[in-house]
């Protein structure tokens, strides 16, 4: 079944430009032009998200009510539309999911839009959320130990509220006890949403068979009937600066890129990948055979079921279709069953220009091939 919206907004070009969009990601398109038609379609019809221009306040919070009290609607996907002098934290408040920003930049919104439609497809999913409250420590790339708290879970995902903005696409090693459960969860993960209240939505990819036991018979008990909505963590209240909309970046915008934070170590930007890496100790001639999934000018992510220990000294051989990259490193972060972040030295000029070569090609191959295990690209 294809996903749908429906689209209350009277503004033709702001319309045309959310149509190709959610055309394009294979999302159904319903627009009408007012509030009052949008709730008429609440009654008959289900929707997995609707998108509001916000202009007329009234108007809108009224379609989030009713959407919200539907049978059919209440677990919907709701978007706004707002400009730069809108309350979003107001909105949020409401049950906001997703904030765009007037005028509709196709950009930002495309970013956007491809990460709700992530969710709606989570939203879709066979295991059934379960509200919870626990503390959980995140560890992504070369940035550990970060606090955060789990806000519900399910055997396939989660969502947690983090002060620390994580970057797209990042593979995440996190651990947490549930409540009446002393035993650590160990599990890894990837974001697949993100929102400017600092919840993110993760997919879990590496179960351990001990963790998963404990969190199937955990959901088993606990498990209502009928789950609610997923509990807000307090946050302290922030004070509000306006600023122009060219000084600041547009909070849809964070989907695309990284901010930098006091918990985020790395001075240089990450590249999301998949190769295949030859990882040797130094003075070692036998190769470990991993996957490279991100690297920078001064450092890398390497996945492996058995990663060094901090400290060690390393060799890394990668191949990208006709570059062979040979760089060393030091192991700076472990994550035991799953990898580990090395510090890159690049001792010669002609290894930055290496490095910097493997870089633009991930960036110039990002839209069109995707690299597989050991090197071998397939088209997206």
């Amino acid at each position: 079944m294809a996903l749908k919206c429906l689209v209350v907004c009277a503004d033709d070009s702001t319309n045309q430009v959310l149509r190709g969009i959610l055309e394009a990601l294979g999302i159904k398109v319903e627009v009408c032009p007012t509030a009052v038609e949008a709730c008429a379609r609440f009654a008959d019809s289900r929707y997995d998200s609707v998108i509001l221009d916000c202009d007329r306040d009234s108007g809108a919070t009224e379609v989030l009510r009713l959407m919200r009290s539907s049978p059919r609607n209440s677990t919907s996907l709701a978007i706004a539309i707002v400009d730069s002098q809108s309350n979003v934290h107001h909105m949020f408040s409401l049950g906001i999911n997703f904030v765009l920003y007037k005028p509709i930049s196709e950009e930002r919104a495309w970013s956007s839009l491809r990460a709700a439609r992530t969710l709606m497809q989570r939203e879709r999913r066979r295991s059934r959320r379960v509200a919870v409250h626990a503390k959980v420590a995140l560890d992504y790339a070369n940035v550990e130990n970060v606090p955060a708290t789990l806000i519900d879970l399910s055997e396939e995902g989660s969502a947690v509220q983090s002060e620390n903005k994580l970057p797209p696409d990042c593979r995440v090693y996190f651990q947490f006890a549930l409540p009446g459960h002393t035993s650590l969860i160990r599990l890894s993960g990837e974001m697949v949403w993100q929102d400017s209240t600092g919840r993110v939505g993760m997919r879990f990819v590496n179960v351990p068979t001990t963790s998963r036991r404990v969190l199937r018979n955990w959901l088993t008990t606990n498990a209502p009937a009928t789950v609610p909505a997923a509990p807000q963590v307090p946050r302290p209240p922030e004070k509000i600066v306006k600023t122009s909309p060219a000084a600041t970046p547009q909070p849809d915008n964070a989907l695309a890129r990284l901010r930098s934070s006091p918990g985020n170590r790395r001075t240089q930007s990450r590249h999301a990948c998949r190769l295949g890496v030859d990882v040797y100790r130094l003075g070692v001639a036998v190769p470990n055979r991993c996957s490279l999934t991100d690297i920078s000018s001064g450092g890398c992510y390497i996945e492996t079921t058995a990663p060094f220990p901090a400290g060690t000294r390393v060799e890394i051989v990668v191949r990208a279709q006709d570059m062979k990259l040979r760089v060393q490193g030091v192991v700076q972060s472990v994550h035991t069953g799953f990898g580990m972040g090395v510090q890159l030295v690049l001792k010669t000029a002609e290894n930055h220009e290496h490095v910097q070569s493997l870089i633009r090609l991930l960036a110039e191959s990002h839209h069109t091939t995707e690299v597989g295990p050991f090197g071998d690209p397939w088209s997206r």
